[in-house]
């Protein structure tokens, strides 16, 4: 199983609406490198769901539903066979008991090469194995 942190603007869909709309497309994804992270989840993955804007902060665990496939709005394969915009099904696990801010993560060393420090426009990205635990460590997750 993969770990990877799906960010998202409150505003335009909150993990409050996933937990009471109980399942949701992950789409809208442009960046490529968002994509090409977006395309390798895979069904039974787990995501850790951040919110931009004025809260930055992981707020809440869910499930990869389905293998990535082909947003129908967008569809086409590339060269090699994977959705050219790929959209997976997630479903809520739970939210964070302590929601973990931006700043927390930057202040810690341990996160100081995590792409959401140094890549911060990325939406969609793995999370590397030796940083999932204490991720969820520091979100009660």
């Amino acid at each position: 199983m993969v770990t990877f942190l799906f960010k998202t603007e409150p505003g335009a869909y909150s993990f409050e609406r996933l937990l009471a709309e109980k399942r949701a497309v992950w789409d809208g994804i442009t960046n490529n490198a968002a994509l090409a992270a977006l395309r390798a989840a895979r069904k039974g993955d787990e995501v850790l769901v951040y919110h931009t804007g004025d809260v930055k902060a992981i707020v809440g665990l869910a499930s990869v539903l389905t293998n990535a496939y082909p947003d129908p709005n967008h569809p086409g394969l590339t060269e090699g066979g994977l959705p050219r915009t790929p959209v997976v099904d997630i479903a809520p696990i739970r939210a964070a008991r302590s929601p973990v801010s931006l700043a927390q993560i930057k202040a810690d060393r341990r996160f100081r090469d995590f792409a959401l420090v140094k890549q911060s426009r990325l939406s969609v990205m793995p999370v590397p194995p030796a940083l999932d635990k204490p991720l969820r460590q520091l979100t009660g997750l």
